[in-house]
Parts: C-alpha cells; structure tokens; sequence
C-alpha cells in the first residue's frame, strides 16, 4: 500500500469531503457576514447567533467548511498563543497574563462546548508534553517552563529524563515540560460538528463561494454580493487570495504525516498511555499525537513558503518532506523504522510580520477580523470569536467593555511583510537557519541556543 498524499488530509481519508452546501444564490443582505468557513468563522457565527438569536448570520466559503487549516491540523487544542511577549513588551505584563489565563481557560471552553453540542472528535485531555533532546534543547526548556511559571501556569510540571520516559518513551529525550491545559481531537470531525451546530441555530453557510473582495458592508463573491453592516475577515492562511491583502498576513505552509495503526506490542514500546500531544524544543519543531485509532499523527515545517503567497490546491506535499517528517518519527522512536506511512498532507496557516495573533473590528467601517495564529488555532480562535461577538456587541450598543475585550491583542497594528522576492528569500533562509541549528545543536554538547538561530528569529521578528 502506497502513501496517499494530499487528498486534503488525513482526517478527511475515512469518510471523505463533507456533501456539499449550496452557493450563494445571489446578491442578499445580512447582520453579519462572516468570511472564511473555518474554525474562527463558524466558532463566531456560533457565539453571536447564541448571545443575540435574532441576528441574520451568512458564513461563505469558497470550498468547503474545514478545508483549510481547520481541516488539516495536528488535533492541537492547547493554550499556546502567538506573541504573548510582544504583548507583554507593549501592554505590561499583567495584560499578557490575562491573555495566558484566558486561552487556558479556552481549552475548556472548547470541550465544553462539545459536550454541550454532542460533538464526537474524539477529544481526550491528556495535556501536552514537550521534550528536549540535547543540551541546548535543555536549557530553553527550562526557560520555556520558567516563562509559562512566570505567565501564572503554576500547574506545569517540568520532568527529568526519567519521567519523562515515564509518560513517553522519546530516544534521547534528557527532560519535558508538561502543562495540563491541552487536548488531543480529531480536527475534521470538530469543524464538521461546529458547522452543524451552528445550522441548527439558524446560521446560513454558503459554500464554492469564494470571496474576491471585502468592502464596508459588503463582500464581493462571483455569484453576487452580501450586505452586511459588519463584515469578518475570517480567512487565515488564505487572506492573501483577497484583493489588496496579499502582504497581510504570509502563507506559511506545515505538512503532516500518519502512519498505519501500530501494534499493541509496539505501542506497548513507546508508552504514551495519557495520549498527550507531543513537541519538542527544535528551532524547527514538530508535533505529534497519538490518533483515536491507534496511529501516530506528526508533522512539521517542510517547504515553508511558496513564492508569491501562493496555496495548494488539494493538501499535497513534497516527497523530500515525508522523508524529512518520518526521519523525525524514527529518531523519536527507533523502533517504528519499518511502519508504513498511510498519509501525508500538508496546509498553510496565518504568519503576522510581528508573528502575533490579533483580533480587531473596526467600528467606523463595520469590517472586523481575527488571526495570525501562527500554527496555534485550534484554540486560540475560539477565544477570538468570543472576542468578535464582545466587540460587535459593544459596538452595536448592546453591551458594554468586556474582558475580552480588554485584552491586548484587540486592535493590533502591524506592518505588511515585505514584496516579493525579500519574503521568499527571508522565510526560506529563516528555515535552513534554524534547520542547520537544530542539526548543529543535536551532534554538539553546548547548552547555549545555537547563534544563528538567535539571530533568525530576531531578523525574522519571532521574539
């Protein structure tokens, strides 16, 4: 049995593309048209239609709900969000904090939710363990554990080589830092289910509805045009196909691999009985998680960037990059060198220049929009559709400042990424730089952070 690639991802293999939902049938109006059927669209059409039933909710997508990064994820909901130490740097560091307890307590939100709805994604809390395989892996390690301490995560917990193994038996792991807040799922059947929820509260979802262009109160579509008094951008690592938002946000693309189901034997070798989610402390790192039938899920970076912010079309990735992800899979697990790779896939997801999540509506124009996770959506947009709902309903008079609404990445400014050719040779020379890191730091014996690393992620606006 050959590998399949593409086919949009692995977590569509079983059951396929979802049936399609109709097209926009014609010009039409609404209260809100959220654009964009994934993750953060369908979790903000859910929370408005659920704090304000009446409203007159439209979702287009020019796909079909879930096929891009919401579709195609690791099954990461964790409590990781993108520029918390910016955050800190600009808004203090108590701002950051509430930020952090906010998205902790969104990883519970979410799997209420679920239960609440009686959505089946196969979720299991298991929280998220990351590992360091080297010395200078170590050291940030310990750094990393210390920040999250430092950011009120008081419930992590930072192991040693022997616990570690304890929970999952990684060759060569020397420490980990596990953090409760953080859940395994099934990403596919958590869209498919949040789309049928929010149908059955009366949202209408078009979809093969592809948005060419966002105005004040309007969203443009080949088959014609919504009116809106609030229009959401809600389109991650795909902004870039919409006129004037090429340099928005960079298509940064992750690919995935999953292997056949493994032995009872085998598992029995690695252990990862609490079915954590799995990553580790590499410059260019991975993740992984032990799947509901029994197979491992990992993926990483790949080919980073297509020139000119291009997307693919249905998921495939290049052969150089399975090799890559399944060299990462044996030298995790030496014991797995013979197991067949059932599936690989790859997608994009949204890069800010400043490589910080922001959500935003603005009120003189009715336009809002939320993203940039960079790789940490599964939850974060949660949170930021609960933002969304805040800040309309402050807008339009119905309530007033919110926590959330109050939180530091609401109506972030940052700068467009530089023209083409500059951001395909900084993000393909940011990449080798930290792949040669990581080669350099795992054969070496220095505890200290590889310095061209260091300097990437500074040229790059990481940190």
């Amino acid at each position: 049995m050959s590998t399949v690639n593409g086919g949009i991802s692995f977590w569509y293999g079983q059951e396929g593309a979802p049936a399609p939902r109709e097209p926009l049938p014609g010009d039409t109006t609404a209260d809100v048209c959220i654009v964009g059927g994934g993750y953060t669209g369908l979790w903000t059409a859910y929370y408005l239609k659920k704090a304000v039933p009446f409203l007159n909710i439209t979702v287009l997508e020019a796909k079909f709900c879930g096929y891009g990064a919401s579709g195609r994820n690791g099954g990461w909901l964790y409590n990781g969000i993108a520029g918390r130490a910016r955050y800190a740097k600009l808004h203090g560091h108590e701002a950051a904090v509430r930020l952090q307890q906010a998205m902790n307590a969104t990883v519970e939100e979410v799997l209420d939710v679920c239960e609440t709805e009686k959505i089946e994604a196969d979720q299991h809390r298991g929280g998220v363990l990351e590992v360091a395989l080297s010395p200078a892996q170590l050291s940030r390690l310990k750094d990393f554990h210390a920040t999250e301490a430092a950011f009120g995560e008081t419930d992590r917990e930072l192991y040693g080589a022997r616990e570690t193994a304890d929970r999952i038996r990684v060759t060569g792991a020397v420490g980990s830092s596990w953090t409760p807040h953080g859940a395994r799922l099934h990403p596919m059947k958590l869209v498919k289910g949040l789309a049928a929820a929010v149908e059955a509260l009366g949202v209408t979802i078009h979809e093969s509805t592809p948005v060419t262009e966002i105005r004040p109160k309007h969203a443009i579509t080949p088959y014609g045009t919504v009116r809106a008094p609030y229009v959401l951008r809600c389109t991650e690592g795909f902004t870039a196909s919409l006129a004037g938002q090429r340099r928005t946000w960079l298509p940064m693309n992750s690919s995935m691999i999953a292997t056949e189901p493994l032995s009872d034997a085998q598992w029995e070798s690695i252990g990862w009985a609490g079915r954590e989610t799995l990553g580790d402390m590499a410059h260019a790192y991975m993740y992984a998680q032990r799947t509901a039938d029994g197979r491992i899920a990992l993926g990483g970076r790949g080919v980073p960037y297509r020139y000119g912010s291009k997307t693919d079309n249905d998921g495939r990735t290049q052969p150089q990059t399975i090799e890559a992800l399944r060299e990462i899979l044996v030298r995790f697990f030496p014991q797995l060198a013979g197991v067949r790779v059932d599936h690989a896939w790859s997608g994009v997801l949204g890069v800010p220049r400043d490589w910080c999540a922001t959500v935003t509506l603005d009120r003189s124009t009715g336009l809002g929009w939320a993203g940039g996770y960079v790789g940490s959506g599964v939850a974060t947009a949660n949170l930021a559709a609960r933002t969304l709902r805040d800040l309309i309903q402050q807008d339009s008079g119905q309530s007033g400042p919110t926590d959330l609404t109050a939180l530091p990445w609401v109506n972030h400014k940052v700068r467009k990424w530089e023209p083409e050719p500059l951001r395909w040779l900084a993000v393909q020379t940011m990449y080798a730089a930290f792949r040669g890191a990581d080669r350099r730091e795992l054969t070496g014996h220095s505890a200290e952070t590889d310095r061209v690393a260091t300097l990437a992620d500074k040229v790059a606006g990481r940190h």
